[in-house]
């Protein structure tokens, strides 16, 4: 697995990286300092498995550097880790497909255990940051997925997914493959109307599902 830690911090950096490598000694890190780095080491490597990103950055705009990041790492998951908190801002990164939002201020050992999350294929998003991004008004409103009724598979995939499984910690639990896991996944995703997972989990929460 190899992994690309963006942030204009050095110290930061460093002691992400080295967390990262006692959770998985054979990983890859790779580090940039800014958009434009991390926009660099993509046009070199195409092999990114995850990209964790800082959203402040001084080169450019975070929409502007998330934008070009996403073009050129297309299979790449993203998972942001900030000191910011603007929960408008949060909720913009998961419609653009991050997986999770883990913010700086976290105990180590809540970051270690939702970068295990995220990199074992989960979303991870603090419980006081999911309510305040949840209460916040859509440009589309949920209303238009509420008459979809979701199977009984569907419903215990999203109450799984809710409380922060892995694809492969829902598979053990359901007693199914990770493979299954994923066309349940995919069907429910399709079925509210969403992208990803997190979007799942707030969808759901205004639906009134969880």
């Amino acid at each position: 697995m190899k992994i690309l830690i963006a942030d204009d911090h050095a110290l930061f950096r460093d002691g992400l990286g080295m967390r990262l490598e006692q959770l998985y000694p054979n990983i890859i890190i790779l580090q940039a300092s800014n958009y434009s780095q991390t926009l660099k080491i993509l046009d070199e490597d195409k092999q990114i498995d995850l990209i964790i990103l800082d959203l402040d950055m001084p080169d450019m705009s975070w929409e502007t550097g998330f934008s070009a990041i996403k073009q050129k790492a297309k299979d790449a998951r993203f998972v942001i880790v900030s000191a910011s908190e603007d929960v408008r801002n949060i909720r913009k990164t998961l419609g653009e497909g991050a997986c999770g939002y883990i913010p700086k201020r976290s105990d180590p050992k809540i970051l270690s255990r939702a970068l295990q999350l995220i990199l074992d294929g989960g979303t991870y998003l603090p419980p006081e940051l999911l309510e305040q991004v949840s209460n916040l008004p859509e440009k589309k409103s949920a209303t238009q997925s509420k008459n979809k009724t979701l199977t009984a598979r569907q419903m215990q995939v999203l109450q799984l997914i809710a409380q922060g499984l892995s694809n492969k910690q829902i598979a053990y639990e359901m007693g199914v493959s990770e493979a299954t896991v994923k066309l349940h996944i995919n069907a429910l995703l399709r079925a509210i109307g969403v992208t990803n997972r997190t979007q799942a989990v707030i969808t759901a929460q205004k639906m009134g599902l969880i």
